[in-house]
């Protein structure tokens, strides 16, 4: 499943992660990745990351098969959309990721909160 482009594993299940990845999608670029639903996997690993580990956090699984997750993930994403492009220079420097990694971890400890939220407001 590993190509020559980038690979972004998301949880095709996950409201919140579909309106991002339906958004980056729409962006010029977006055709330089390889968008990846895990959800729809019933493979114990995609792209070489265990799938519950592929749903619990956000991936890039690069040409050669690294795997790149969090804020580091997200900086891949940006460096390869124009319009994000300033976000990721910005994040490159020194600490750059390691505060950013800081506010993905806390979205991470609210993500099931949210997901609730989203959900329901699209069940209704």
């Amino acid at each position: 499943m590993i190509g020559d482009k980038p690979a972004v594993l998301f949880d095709g299940a996950c409201p919140l992660c579909v309106r991002e990845v339906a958004f980056y999608r729409r962006l010029r670029g977006a055709d330089s990745l390889d968008w990846v639903d895990v959800s729809k996997s019933g493979e114990a690993a995609v792209c070489g990351v265990g799938r519950e580990q592929a749903l619990a956090r956000f991936h890039v699984v690069m040409p050669g098969g690294e795997a790149i997750s969090g804020a580091a993930g997200f900086v891949q994403v940006w460096k390869r959309l124009p319009a994000f492009r300033p976000l990721a220079w910005m994040f490159s420097f020194p600490g750059g990721v390691w505060l950013l990694e800081r506010a993905y971890l806390g979205f991470l400890r609210i993500r099931p909160f949210l997901q609730k939220i989203a959900a329901s407001k699209s069940a209704g």
